[in-house]
């Protein structure tokens, strides 16, 4: 009786929130430990910028040596890597903005 009476709120319409009578309202500060946890995720997101970095060296001195030795391969490695550690620190710092746009269109959807 209880799942009938729910099915046919959800139906309906009633219960405020969108078609499934529900909404979702994201709050860092409405669970305890917040910002512990943005701290972490601050933290964490030093250390892929940091990694990033030492990708992008690493694959630079390899991508130099491997055209000064003309070894296509090495070259190509060396390239790969200064691109994916790029890549990942625009994505990196790029983050909120991009989480926020995709939140943003799905509250936006009907």
């Amino acid at each position: 009786m209880v799942l009938a009476n729910a099915a046919a709120a959800a139906s309906s319409g009633a219960g405020g929130g969108g078609a499934g009578g529900v909404a979702l309202h994201p709050s860092l500060s409405a669970l305890p430990g917040s910002g512990t946890l943005q701290s972490l995720v601050n933290g964490l997101g030093a250390w892929a910028l940091v990694a990033a970095l030492v990708g992008l060296v690493i694959g630079a001195a390899a991508w130099a040596l491997g055209v000064h030795s003309q070894n296509y391969q090495q070259s190509m490695v060396g390239r790969r890597a200064v691109l994916v550690s790029a890549m990942a620190a625009l994505l990196i710092g790029g983050a909120p903005d991009i989480i926020n746009f995709f939140f943003g269109q799905g509250t936006s959807l009907h």
